[in-house]
């Protein structure tokens, strides 16, 4: 079964008057329903996967709606779907992971942005910057200034974010440009409540259809020539309409100091609480969030609005901006505007916040004093200077008394995972032909980067591995291995790794992980799953379901693969000896191994229940674990070098003769079978021993087990 968004779903249907409670991300997508969006689409991806997957659960009610929703195969299929309302007065809405997403759009969003659109369109993107991302530092607002895209930045708190999502549909059809929304994960997790309004039934709908296509309009193409009339359009009407509507609405919003009138704070939207919460650490905002400076908060970050931000600044001493992220857009554009304006009013920024990396409430507050202590240092109170001053002491005498700096706790493959052993196999592999170059991708996968495995020399793109080989393979003495999980394959890699492989004639190999889900982005359904009927059966076995769904391995056939095997992924040695069967047999051409293993997680989210049920109607209950015999195991730790599973560790050594700690299973273990599987290919110390853990055993059992008890107490016995 895979993660449930009962409750979730039962907060879209909320009317008019009720409150609604819940998660920002949610509460965005309650907007969406509010605004009457006519079809909702995306590719999942943190911190705003929940907006799909709740979208896609609910389709039922969606369907009452009218309202078509759409689990799009990538990013670049979502903004297709955005033509809809290029040339037709509906509304609709993707999402997506930024910036990565966002790259994988481009092309679309471009083509779109271009000859603008007529029904409003709103891209949701989880900007996904900072020390905590899990994805290259770069900034959407990119995006919005090369394609002439609206950028909105809410404030995060609940009532503001669904009215902006309202407003975005609206400055969309005002301007005729796409708006872009972008979430942070603080932004995307907030909690909060606001009072709901009816969700709209779109007028163009599944339930109401367009009868007929309209009049062609050539205006419609990103075609030359009239892409030049575009770009004269995009600078002389659409910006100046959407500074229009920002302004006669009020999207930006303006909140009056009570103390320190002449100087300012000029924020994007989505740092405004953690401003906040960096002014209360100097006294100058009170728990309510009452600021004793005024603050200007830019909820739409592109386009700016000259006239506001200079109204803003005129007659200040000094102005701060706070812009996460390099390069400084907001900071460069506003100089400017104050510039040709005529206002001399000292702007800061970049010179005293940091140039890059997220902006916490710390780096916020090492800025904002460098910013009093030359504007109005009597503002800053002694408790706040010793606290910053303490921060960075303790800092210095942290790394002064280490010897050498902390080992890093990379993340690691979950307990289980069907990709961890098929990479011991592939190192025990490497033993036997020699080093390899491995094209590493996005996915779970990419977790193999971290010890004890240390592979993967490059990662290009989501499905891009085999395509990042292709100039790495003519000039290797061995080939090169590429590697690519099932959501990879379908999201990108089929044509651009897949395709131009075979039309090209390469000697390649690709290691496909078929998981049987886009796992690393919340195992959801692709079409390579195991259907309803599979996964209802008893999940008693570890490779489980992934063998019941063909779609790939016939795929590839289909496409002219001729060279391809499919291979348990807990079967160490047998992975093994295909990996180097791919990488030495005198095949030229394409080899695709497929390692063959349900995700783990899934898996123990069908097996969990079905195990509870069963236990409560005293149904006999058999668990497999794996455990180390002190006794056998000679301390050379190499099964932990081979595995990194977490539940494989160390501990004192019982017998105090020996020095080296021994290898122990810990709580935690699901039975996969890895570690023995790896001490059988390896030929490692035969230290592990299986056991079968039996709950409501059936009575012959219950006699077995105590003949052996008796037994077993019998030869102790003697022995003593």
């Amino acid at each position: 079964m895979e993660v449930s968004f009962h409750e979730e779903i039962k907060s879209l249907r909320l009317g008019e008057g009720q409150v609604f409670h819940g998660e920002g991300i949610l509460a965005i997508t309650k907007g969406l329903l509010q605004s009457g969006v006519s079809y909702v689409g995306g590719y999942q991806g943190a911190p705003v996967s929940h907006l799909l997957d709740v979208m896609v659960q609910a389709r039922d009610y969606m369907a009452q709606l009218g309202v078509h929703v759409e689990a799009c195969s990538n990013e670049a299929s979502a903004a297709a779907m955005l033509g809809a309302s290029l040339h037709y007065p509906v509304r609709g809405a993707v999402t997506w992971k930024s910036i990565v997403g966002t790259n994988v759009a481009a092309d679309a969003l471009s083509n779109l942005a271009s000859p603008g659109v007529v029904g409003g369109v709103l891209i949701v993107v989880g900007e996904d910057y900072g020390e905590g991302a899990s994805v290259i530092q770069e900034r959407t607002h990119a995006f919005a200034l090369k394609s002439c895209m609206c950028l909105l930045d809410p404030r995060p708190e609940l009532s503001k974010m669904v009215d902006m999502v309202e407003h975005g549909f609206a400055l969309s059809e005002a301007s005729n440009m796409p708006v872009i929304m972008e979430l942070r994960i603080r932004a995307c997790h907030v909690r909060g409540s606001f009072t709901a309004r009816d969700n709209v039934s779109p007028e163009v709908s599944t339930h109401q259809l367009m009868a007929d296509p309209g009049v062609f309009d050539y205006m419609r193409l990103a075609h030359p020539p009239v892409t030049f009339i575009h770009e004269k359009r995009k600078i002389e009407q659409r910006l100046p309409a959407a500074r229009r509507y920002i302004r006669e609405h009020g999207l930006n919003e303006t909140f009056e100091g009570n103390v320190h009138q002449d100087i300012g704070l000029i924020v994007q939207g989505g740092l405004y609480n953690t401003l906040v919460r960096t002014l209360q650490q100097f006294d100058l905002a009170d728990a309510f969030g009452q600021s004793a400076l005024p603050i200007h908060v830019l909820n739409v970050t592109y386009p700016l609005v000259p006239e506001d931000l200079v109204k803003f600044c005129e007659g200040k001493r000094a102005i701060l901006l706070l812009e996460e992220g390099q390069p400084e857009y907001i900071e460069q554009e506003l100089a400017l505007a104050l510039r040709r304006s005529g206002v001399d009013t000292p702007l800061h920024g970049k010179d005293v916040l940091p140039r890059g990396g997220e902006y916490t409430a710390e780096a916020m507050a090492q800025g904002l004093r460098q910013f009093l202590q030359l504007h109005q240092a009597d503002a800053i109170p002694s408790s706040t200077a010793a606290w910053l001053d303490a921060n960075a002491q303790r800092r210095n005498q942290v790394v002064q008394s280490l010897p050498a700096p902390l080992p890093a706790r990379p993340p690691a493959m979950c307990v289980g995972c069907p990709e961890r052993p098929v990479f011991s196999a592939l190192k025990l592999a490497q033993q036997e032909i020699g080093a390899v170059h491995i094209a590493g991708d996005i996915g779970c996968h990419a977790l193999a980067t971290f010890e004890p495995f240390s592979m993967g020399h490059s990662i290009l793109g989501y499905g891009m591995s085999l395509a990042s080989r292709a100039g790495v393979s003519p000039l290797m003495e061995r080939r090169a291995i590429s590697i690519m999980g099932d959501g990879g394959f379908w999201h990108n890699g089929l044509l651009t790794g897949v395709q131009s492989a075979l039309f090209n004639g390469d000697d390649a190999v690709l290691l496909i992980f078929k998981n049987g889900y886009t796992s690393a982005t919340g195992t959801q359904d692709i079409i390579s799953t195991p259907d309803e009927a599979a996964k209802s059966g008893a999940p008693d076995k570890r490779a489980s379901l992934a063998h019941t769904n063909r779609t790939i391995e016939s795929t590839l056939s289909g496409l002219g693969v001729k060279w391809l095997r499919t291979v348990n992924s807990y079967d160490v040695d047998g992975m093994r000896a295909t990996l180097t069967e791919a990488m030495t047999t005198p095949f030229n051409g394409l080899k695709v191994v497929v390692a063959e293993g349900e995700c783990q997680l899934e898996r123990q989210r069908r097996i969990k229940p079905w195990l509870a049920q069963l236990l409560s109607r005293g149904k006999r209950v058999e668990q497999v674990r794996y455990g180390v015999d002190e006794d056998v195991c000679n301390g050379d730790h190499a099964c932990i070098r081979l595995s990194g599973c977490p539940t494989l560790t160390l501990k004192d050594n019982p017998d105090p003769l020996k020095a080296d700690p021994v290898a122990t299973v810990i709580d935690g273990c699901v039975g996969c079978g890895l570690c023995g599987e790896n001490a059988h290919a390896a030929t490692l110390c035969p230290s592990f021993y299986r056991a079968e853990i039996i709950k409501n055993p059936r009575w012959h059992e219950r006699l077995r087990a105590g003949w052996h008890g008796a037994v077993r107490a019998l030869v102790q016995g003697s022995a003593a």
